[in-house]
Order: structure tokens, then sequence, then C-alpha cells
């Protein structure tokens, strides 16, 4: 089957913020007026299209990253609109990692806000060019200009308005463009009607000001665009539009819009500014990969190219089953067909494939390159593997996930319900890579871990409703780490002398602490031909697995390399079983003479707070073990910067709460693990 829908006319976006800056807000209006819903859906009201989770709606935030597609001005526009709250940051990170472009909201108030940053950071991460919506400039506070200069001081990016707003708080009109020098207002009962206008004659001066400011700096990026200028040329806006898109793709430039998506103002523009601005996938560079020998390989956005695909997100769906997402890079794929799963050597056969509206489905016949879509029929592939063609294989880059920090035990409340709660935790842990469930080695009791008491909650909430489990749950209690603090050289050995088996292995390794958050490395400087490879895959298979348990508190162990350098087997009693066992002996040998020590997560903590209660608030933070970063001024007082172990933080809403009369609020976020004092 053809495609539908020409690539360069395809854009795949994300929406992504801090959160309440209104990202849901403003793809409900997108939704609406591109036509894909004929009623605009309310946050507030739980009405919303995009937060279709009970949890959602009950929070009025959104938990799952949700994707649809829709229709802008003949372009096919694929959406996904994240979560800000910083116990989802997962959603966000598997978003950017299969998107070609973003909208970041911020809020005209707040500006720049401790998610936004985080957000950001991933963006860059997997370079993704982006644009910026000064959103809800409509509130108490809302400030333009002063968002611009916080992407600068703290995003280091480089913000280049293309629109500034007719007013602000309660005497908010609509914008300037300064792309075409006209003003831009909403009408209707839905802002549905556009209309452009002259300037008002009070900020002719100001909007003259600011395209001189845009035409300048886009000026350094093109030399026919300078000597036009230069020569005083009256530029066009196709010109400018040219020169902005290339700059922005490159992520030289960050253009910024503002309007007021809850009260139906600017969202057209951002529109507009997201087909003109943000790439196709015939605008970013070809996907880099390897073969399984090793040797890089890459792929280009082309349906003759052979077929290749990441698969970002797992769920199950009560009505059709397990659902797999997936971005497609190169090549097609039919409804019926085969592909193969590189990462795990695994074929398998596509049932069906769903484009997604948030939780409805249309069923299509196939997807090619570019298209983000959700398939029926795997059933061994999960989150971060590649797909492709048998006959030309390539793995693609996978996805890291942020380290689980806060735990909880859970049990059933009847004993007959043990097989449906480890069943149930097992399909939200492969929809959630953050969420890790396991049983504690020394009480037997079912363990789950997550980012947050928000994030445990909403697990155990979707457990009772989803997958009818009652649960007996503890107290939350913190994730702790291990790691080493030294290098040692371990030899392990299994045979009849020391296990009483007809069995042999034995095994060399260096154990070493790797930087705090850089995660295992695993390397054989084994000379060649001294172990047969399924003798060395099985020791490091039993290396990982001796990995997910310390010696302190059975805590998982993090942050070393473990390298294979020698090794010996006997060719009648050596097993891959007895390798495995030599080689998590030799991790638990290597955790007690390298002496093992205690890790604790420490959050980042950012508390706005009144100029009365800056007292009280930063005695608190010292009474809690907590390093004060620093402090700035903010709208309505002041913002305090610090870092505070979790093991310190429960309650502290509650006790913020207390302290300032309801008038100071928080954010936090995991920031790195430090070694237990003491």
């Amino acid at each position: 089957m053809s495609r539908t829908h020409p690539l360069d006319k395809t854009r795949n976006i994300g929406i992504m913020a801090h959160i309440d800056a209104g990202k849901t807000t403003t793809t409900e209006r997108i939704l609406f007026y591109t036509g894909l819903t004929h009623k605009i859906g309310n946050v507030h009201e739980g009405s919303t299209v995009m937060d279709w989770m009970e949890q959602e709606q009950a929070r009025g935030i959104t938990i799952t990253s949700a994707a649809t597609t829709c229709h802008w001005k003949d372009n096919r526009i694929n959406i996904i609109d994240t979560p800000g709250h910083v116990d989802f940051t997962v959603e966000v990170e598997r978003s950017l990692r299969i998107l070609d472009g973003a909208v970041v909201l911020l809020d005209a108030k707040g500006g720049v806000e401790p998610q936004t940053e985080a957000v950001w950071r991933q963006a860059d991460h997997y370079h993704v060019p982006r644009i910026v919506f000064v959103n809800k400039m409509d509130i108490i506070g809302a400030d333009f200009h002063r968002s611009v200069d916080m992407i600068e001081d703290k995003l280091g990016a480089n913000p280049v308005p293309i629109q500034i707003p007719i007013g602000a708080e309660n005497d908010f009109e609509g914008v300037i463009s300064l792309l075409d020098m006209k003003a831009i207002f909403n009408e209707g009962k839905a802002g549905e009607k556009v209309k452009l206008t002259a300037i008002p004659q009070s900020l002719e001066d100001q909007a003259r000001k600011w395209r001189i400011h845009l035409v300048e700096t886009l000026s350094e990026y093109d030399d026919a665009l300078m000597m036009q200028y230069l020569e005083g040329e009256n530029i066009k806006k196709d010109t400018l539009i040219t020169v902005l898109r290339k700059a922005t793709i490159s992520g030289a430039i960050v253009p910024v819009l503002c309007g007021a998506a809850y009260r139906n103002k600017g969202v057209q523009a951002l529109l507009d500014s997201v087909v003109d601005f943000l790439p196709s996938p015939l605008d970013v560079p070809p996907i880099q990969g390897h073969q399984p020998s090793g040797q890089d390989d890459k792929r280009h956005a082309d349906d003759d190219e052979p077929f290749s695909a990441l698969v970002f997100k797992i769920m199950s769906d009560p009505y059709v089953g397990r659902l797999t997402y997936l971005r497609v890079y190169s090549g097609s794929l039919k409804t019926g067909g085969s592909v193969y799963n590189a990462t795990k050597g695994k074929k398998e056969r596509v049932s069906r494939i769903l484009q997604m509206h948030a939780d409805k489905r249309k069923e299509i016949e196939a997807i090619h390159a570019g298209d983000i879509a959700a398939v029926i029929g795997l059933k061994q592939t999960t989150t971060g593997d590649t797909l492709s063609d048998q006959n030309a294989q390539i793995i693609l880059e996978s996805m890291e996930f942020p380290i689980p920090v806060i735990s909880v035990a859970v049990e059933p409340k009847s004993p007959g319900d043990e097989v449906k709660l480890t069943d149930a935790l097992s399909k939200l842990a492969e929809e959630d890579p953050t969420f890790k469930t396991y049983i504690h080695p020394d009480t037997g009791q079912t363990i789950i871990s997550g980012m947050g008491e928000l994030h445990l909650e909403v697990i155990l909430d979707r457990m009772i409703k989803e997958h009818h489990v009652e649960a007996n749950v503890g107290k939350p209690q913190v994730s702790y780490k291990e790691t080493i603090s030294k290098t040692v050289d371990i030899e392990s050995r299994v045979s009849k002398e020391n296990m009483g088996l007809d069995m042999f292995a034995r095994v060399k390794v260096r154990v070493s602490p790797n930087e705090r958050g850089a995660g295992h490395t695993f390397t054989t400087s084994i000379k060649k031909n001294t172990l047969p490879k399924h003798f060395i895959d099985a020791a490091m298979a039993g290396f990982k697995q001796a990995l997910d348990s310390g010696i302190i508190g059975g805590y998982e162990v993090v942050d070393v390399n473990v390298d294979l350098y020698d090794g010996a087997f006997d060719d009648e009693d050596s097993t891959e079983v007895a390798f495995l066992t030599a080689a998590s002996m030799a991790i638990k040998e290597a955790l007690e003479k390298g002496a093992s020590i205690l890790l604790e997560p420490i959050f980042k903590v950012e508390v706005n707070a009144p100029e009365d209660y800056v007292g009280d608030v930063v005695s608190d933070i010292n009474a809690r073990g907590g390093v004060l970063e620093g402090m700035e001024l903010v709208a309505g007082g002041q913002l305090i910067k610090a870092q505070v172990p979790l093991s310190r933080l429960f309650g502290y809403a509650t006790d913020l709460r207390s302290k300032s009369q309801g008038r100071a609020h928080y954010s936090m976020m995991f920031d790195h693990f430090k070694q237990v004092e003491g």
C-alpha cells in the first residue's frame, strides 16, 4: 500500500513543560482547531481527550504520554502530549527519543521552572529542535520578556521572539507577528476565527525594535539575508521563514511565541510555526545504529530502504490486548507482515496496525517511514527494542531510564490473589521501565519501586482498578543503592571440590567503581580462544544477575565496571550454568573485598516562598540535612534552591504548608546518589 501523506509534510512533535504550564490544554485546542475534535476538552472538568486515564482525570495532571494525529494546512502532525510531573519523566524521555521536534511551553508567570530545565536537557541529549510557546499570558504576573530572558540565562539557549504580546494579564488581547508585522486576534466563541489587522499605534515602536532584533539575529546565519539587510531592502516574510527554519532545525535558534491557550489565543499561530520551523523526517540526519556484528550502520527516511523501527512504549489495552508503540525510521510494514526483533534475535508477526488517538484507535493497513503507530501481535518485544528487516538487520540506540528511588512493600489481601498480584505487577513493569518489582532476598516481601510517592500511588491505583487486585501496602521507604569503593581482582571457581557436583568453571574478573551515575559497564579483555563464546555470555549473565542484590542490605548495586580477563573450562564438565554460578560468586566476593558503600538519593528542591517565610523555610531545609545552593528574587518572593536527602523529605508538603500558611510552594526532582554519611 502506497503512502497517503508526503514525508516533507509530516511532523512528529512532542508538547512538554513543567507541570501546570498548560500542555494538555494547548493540545486540546490543537485538536479542536485541526478538526479532530468538535468540542474543546477541559482539564478542570476531566473532559480532555489526551488525559483519558481515570487517574489523570481525577488528579488533573498528565501521567502517560498520549499520541494522536491531526492535519493542519495539508500537513500531517503526529503529536505526543507528555507529563510535566517529575515522577513520570520516563514518558518524556522515551517520547523525545523518537520525535523530530518539540514545543516547549512556559508558564508566563513562572518562566523556566525546574521540570522545564529537565525536559530541555533531555531534548539537548537527543538533539531535538524546539520552539517555545509562552503560555498563560492572561494570568496575574505574566511577563513575556522575563520568560525570554530566562530561556537564555537558565537554559543557555538562543531565544528569538517571532511574536510579542499585545497587553498582559487581564489586558492580554492578542499577539504581534514580527514576521509580517501584523496584529493577530482570535475571535468567535472558541477563538476559531483568526483576524489579522494593523499593529496598534501604541506598540508600533516596540514592534519595529523587535523586528530589527529578529532580522539582525537571522542575518548571522544567512549571507544573502545579511546583504539584503545591510542594503536596506524590504525583506519578505518567506525569506525570514526559510532562514529561521534552517537555524531552528540546526539548533542555533529557538523561536519564541506567546498566547493563552485556555482563552483560545495564539494556538493557530503556534500550529503555523510547527509546520514552518520544526523538521520533517527528511530534515533530520539518518538514524544511526549498528549491525549485530557491531559494524556501524544507518537508515534514511525512505520507504524503499529496509524496514527499521524503534519500540518506545508498551501498553495493555483492555479491548485489544498488548499494544506496542513504535516509530518507523525506514521502509514499510503491512498488517499481517513479519518483523525481526534485532535486539533479541526473534521473529514476530504483526496481526494489526493501529493509528492512535489517545485511548481511541483506528485500524490501518500499513505504516511507512516517519510514521508513529501501535501494533498488535508482538509477544516478546519490549521498550527500546529495534524491529528490522531480517535480511538487513540493524540495532538502533536504545533508551536510558532513571533508577527508582522510593519503594514500598505490598502483599495481596487474600492468599488466593498472590498469582494475580504477581501478574499485575509484571504487566505494569512491562509498560513502565522506571517501575521495578522484586522479592526482597531477606524478608521474602514483594517490593515495588518507582520515581516518587505519586508514581507508586498511581501504580497501586491502576493495580486495583485495571487488574482488580487489592493489596496491603507498607510505608514508603527510600530505595538505597550499593556500590564498591575500590578496585579488586577476584578468581572464582566452581568444581567438584567446592560444590560437590561434576561441573567446572573458572573466571578471573576485575571489578572497579565507575563514576557516579555512569551505570554498569561490562568488558572482556580475555585472550582469544581462552573461553568459548557461550561460556563468556553465561558469565556475563551471571555478573549482571548478581548485581541486582548487594551485600549491605540487599539493595541494587550501581555504577561498577566488570572486566572478565581470564578463565578456564573443561571439555566434559563445563556448562553454562557452571559459568553463571562462578560469575555470580565472583561478584559477591568482589562486593565484600571492594569495601561496598551505601548510597542514598539526593533531590534538587526549589521552594518559592514569600519574603516573610524565607527564614523559616531555609532553617527547615538545614534541619533536614539539606545543602543550600542559592536564592534568587522572583515574582512574589524568593526562589530557594537546595539539595536534600530523599529520606528527609517525606511529609515535606504538609510541613511547608504549615510554615508558610499555605503561601509557599515547591518542586523536587532526583539529582544524584551520594554516600550515606555516618
